[in-house]
């Protein structure tokens, strides 16, 4: 495959040479697209001159682009940003594909009703934004030299429709995919395997074949396996069933499992041939794993006990918007391995396939969601109207494409189903179920259900799911196997603790509930500024802090584990605040990818290493109340880990030593504020583990740029991240600097968007400044063409700091 690109006069031409690649060809498709904001019928057509409009490379997302402002039709529970309706369009040719091949073109995902022309025709419409989908060119192409256009128009003026922000636009990528007329089925291949005697596992694999009565011969398909090491050690011979359907089985001896300590993977290649002539081949990784839900004994994976230790993740990739990015996902993923997160829930859509790749790679559980809604809106636009006629297409497309991921180990159908609440959820509980389970028996089904009382939940009453799922009400968690004899318990959604990075309002242990309950939209009595403690001690009223539900989920061996709400903070849904609150409150970690103090509380019980971490910031009063009076009490909190105790001082004199009683999750001191330096120890054995320090800073004097991701390849459009710290004279961040920093761009590499992690920043996501807050910043870097890069941050009155990109 190569790509022929020219400009001319009218339109971007993009030709598509595919020889020598074999009977299949997947083509990337995302470069060289056109876009248009608006919309007019004509846009469809073939002739159409778009030389006026926007170049640009998928995937993308145009909300993302727009200015926060109140009156946005989604709300600020959509994020506060623009949707309405736009154009793509791209122009290509197709050399040396023939009249013999099929030709396809995929899409992971557009928001929302998407509708595809090819050369004027017409192909469909595609109502729900968070599933693939496809269409066969073949019958509309032009091939050679002849020019064929691609017309997609996006529809996301109808707002709201979601309670959280969705972007808008062809938001993942696309492809064309060549084969010859007798191929495999798009996702008609489902690998798998079971447990064997002793150490075996068996290895299952059926296969669906288009067009098997066009051979002239009998068809042969077959299927060689490859281990971790890239081995090669089975080749087996498809078993014809019925028409196309070939069936595959060997068993694998003392085979590498798949876990989320060591994601090991496999991988199986499929090739038909008829005769003499192979005419198709299409490859997939694999993992060998097994695991269970048990009543009594919890989840375990490969026959060990193991915990669900797990979050709810949104597909926004903060102020990236709804555009994936593999290396922005890999990001979050990472940042939440470390905290010892080894579970994600898709709250509450499929994701994008490539993300499920790198929880393959990584080594994390996934509960892969269906939907947020059936028949009964939630919001006045949203999917219930299209789930009569769609949902079928919807939830078969989700369990095809997604069934080959080891790290998919649950299905759900839902979260906060409407339906719970009448008869008519029992009905959709077993036809959804029915569906899934005519794809894949290997995963048990659930639903994140609301309603914890089960005489009143009809999901539940339907005996459809295999796995009971409860969001939040954790003081019911105690009584569940009372409450629901012989059922396995997950909790698909927990906490919803509210926190802004380095704002901490004591007392510490107390509990706040903003909004205090469901009669007020927002909380009555907030902080001027927008922002939320970040002590572990404010929830929505529907919610329990972190450490509750922990200890409530930890105590249990038939509670399997938990899904935080939420791992990362995202756009939308700013409870507990109005506009100009544009984005979420809940994440462990800031939208920006800064953890919040919290974080080091999971990482304490959940990470294999030593943790520990203080908090607050040791600084005085500014009059915008983040920092300290003189005398005033300041609680202090201390998370640790491999450790027996912990000792605080002050300015070199001990404040004394605490221990974690067994149900607590820290240590805590109420110290009258001296400025100076707190230090803290921890001890096993009187030994000391670690020790950590926050001192009384100096005024802002300098920047310090750490990368993340500092080799990018324009191939795969990487990004890099990097943090901006802003540092006193002696080397210590600044825990209340709001200095503006500016990032200049090169002729390599320029700055894609700023965040700082504050829910209520205004400011647009890609002017390439922004004011850091409470010392922290961030830019996300995007190559522009191969060479090094020089990245330089300035701000007013401070040193300047570069740091360096190779772009390849």
């Amino acid at each position: 495959m190569k790509y022929l690109l020219s400009l001319s006069i009218c339109l971007l031409l993009i030709t598509v040479s595919a020889a020598q690649q074999g009977p299949r060809r997947v083509i990337d498709f995302d470069k060289g697209w056109r876009f248009r904001l608006g919309d007019a019928a004509s846009w469809k057509e073939k002739e159409w001159n778009d030389v006026s409009w926007r170049p640009l490379d998928l995937p993308h997302d145009w909300s993302i682009e727009g200015r926060f402002d109140s009156t946005h039709p989604a709300g600020n529970a959509g994020g506060a940003l623009p949707g309405g309706v736009g154009w793509y369009r791209k122009t290509f040719t197709l050399d040396k594909v023939t009249a013999k091949n099929k030709v396809r073109i995929e899409f992971d995902g557009v928001y929302r009703n998407a509708e595809v022309w090819v050369n004027g025709q017409y192909l469909g419409k595609w109502p729900y934004g968070y599933t693939s989908f496809d269409y066969d060119l073949t019958p509309y192409l032009r091939l050679g030299k002849q020019k064929n256009v691609i017309a997609v128009r996006v529809d996301n003026s109808r707002q709201p429709n979601s309670r959280w922000y969705t972007g808008s636009g062809i938001y993942r990528s696309t492809r064309l995919v060549i084969t010859e007329k007798i191929a495999f089925e798009r996702w008609g291949t489902f690998v798998y395997t079971t447990r064997g005697d002793k150490r075996q596992m068996v290895f299952h694999a059926t296969s669906v074949v288009l067009n098997p009565a066009a051979s002239k011969s009998k068809l042969k398909v077959t299927c060689t396996l490859s281990d971790p090491s890239g081995k090669k050690i089975a080749v087996i011979d498809g078993t014809p069933e019925a028409a196309g359907r070939f069936r595959f089985k060997t068993v694998l001896k003392d085979p590498v499992l798949w876990s989320v300590a060591a994601p090991q993977l496999y991988k199986a290649v499929f090739k038909i041939v008829d005769g003499s002539r192979q005419t198709d081949q299409w490859a997939t990784s694999f993992g060998v794993r097994y695991f269970a839900f048990d009543a009594q004994k919890g989840f375990s994976l490969n026959g060990v006990p193991m915990k669900i230790k797990g979050v709810c993740m949104h597909h926004d990739l903060g102020a990236l918007g709804a555009a994936f990015n593999r290396s922005a996902a890999r990001r979050q993923l990472r940042i939440m391995q470390e905290m010892g997160v080894n579970a994600i829930r898709t709250a509450h859509n499929p994701p994008d396939p490539q993300f499920l790749d790198l929880c393959d790679e990584m080594g994390f559980l996934v509960m892969d969601e269906s939907f947020d809604m059936w028949a009964k809106k939630k919001n006045k636009y949203d999917y219930y109207s299209d789930f009569p006629g769609w949902s079928r297409r919807d939830l078969e497309h989700m369990v095809k494409r997604d069934r080959n991921h080891p790290s998919v180990f649950m299905w759900s159908i839902g979260n906060e189903i409407r339906e719970q609440f009448d008869s008519t959820g029992i009905t959709l509980a077993k036809e959804l179920v029915g569906i899934v389970k005519a794809l894949d028996t290997t995963r048990p089904v659930t639903c994140a259900l609301s309603e914890n009382r089960p005489e009143k939940n009809f999901i539940y009453q339907s005996k459809a799911l295999d796995v009971v799922g409860l969001n939040y009400h954790i003081e019911a968690y105690e009584d569940f196997p009372k409450n629901y004899p012989g059922e396995k318990f997950i909790a698909t959604e927990n906490v919803s603790g509210l926190a802004t990075r380095g704002r901490y309002d004591g007392p510490a242990d107390s509990l706040r509930l903003w909004p205090s309950s469901s009669k007020f939209k927002f909380v009555e009595n907030g902080n001027p500024d927008y922002t939320v403690s970040a002590y572990d001690n404010v929830a929505a009223y529907w919610g329990s802090t972190h450490e509750q539900t922990w200890r409530i989920i930890k105590k249990h061996d038939y509670l399997s584990g938990l899904f935080v709400w939420s791992g990362f903070d995202f756009l939308g849904e700013p409870v507990p605040y109005p506009y100009p609150a544009r984005s979420s409150y809940y994440g462990i970690v800031d939208l920006a990818g800064f953890p919040k103090d919290v974080y080091y509380m999971y990482q304490s019980e959940w990470a294999s290493k030593p943790v520990l971490h203080i908090a607050p910031h040791w600084n005085p009063a500014k009059g915008d109340g983040t920092g300290w009076e003189a005398g005033q009490p300041v609680d202090v909190k201390v998370y640790y880990s491999k450790a027996d105790e912990a000792e605080l001082f002050l300015n070199g004199r001990s404040l004394g030593t605490r221990k974690k009683a067994d149900t607590a999750f820290h240590v805590l001191w109420r110290v009258p504020y001296v400025p100076g330096e707190l230090k803290v120890i921890s001890r096993k054995n009187g030994k000391a583990v670690l020790e950590q320090v926050v001192r009384t800073t100096g005024a802002p004097a300098r920047i310090v740029l750490e990368i993340e991701n500092p080799v990018l390849q324009l191939e795969r459009d990487d990004r890099a991240f990097v943090s901006i710290r802003i540092l006193d004279e002696d080397g210590n961040l600044v825990p209340d600097a709001r200095n503006e920093v500016h990032v200049a761009n090169t002729a390599a590499a320029a700055v894609v968007a700023m965040d700082n992690g504050y829910q209520a920043d205004l400011m647009p996501f890609q002017i390439p400044r922004r004011r850091v807050y409470n010392g922290l910043g961030l830019a996300i870097i995007k190559g522009l063409k191969k060479g090094t890069a020089v990245i330089t941050v300035t701000s007013p009155g401070l040193k300047p700091a570069s740091i360096q990109v190779l772009v390849k």
